[in-house]
């Protein structure tokens, strides 16, 4: 026999309100002899307990996963701050190099222009 979604789940319901149903009887009549009331209390009050323990572990797990989280956020800030500074000392050096460079042309340039300029000056003098 082949279900689908909505016999399965109304089926569900039924036997739900079916063991409901019964365990309403069997506290009512628990009354009568005293019997079913302590045990449901003593049940509940064990679940009740579960529960708190499941909820503190769940809280020690919050606390430890936030702390990793944490932690992994600094190292990547400083991950993030160490190849901030590795690129601004690449682009000084850069910078450094670029400056040499043309430093050196000029003053080859000026020594051209002066080793011209020094017959003109001869000439002039003359």
């Amino acid at each position: 026999m082949v279900l689908n979604q909505t016999t399965k789940y109304g089926l569900f319901f039924v036997g739900g309100l079916v063991v409901g149903a019964l365990g309403a009887v069997a506290i009512a009549k628990g009354k009568k002899f005293g019997g079913v009331k302590p045990l449901a209390s003593s049940l509940l009050s064990a679940g009740i307990d579960v529960k708190d323990k499941v909820l503190a572990g769940v809280e020690g797990v919050k606390e430890d996963l936030a702390d990793v989280v944490a932690e992994a956020q600094v190292k990547s800030q400083e991950r993030r701050e160490a190849k901030e500074v590795k690129e601004a000392a690449e682009v000084a050096v850069e910078e450094v190099k670029e400056e040499k460079k043309p430093a050196v042309k000029k003053t080859v340039r000026r020594t051209r222009k002066a080793k011209k300029a020094e017959p003109a000056v001869e000439a002039v003098a003359a």
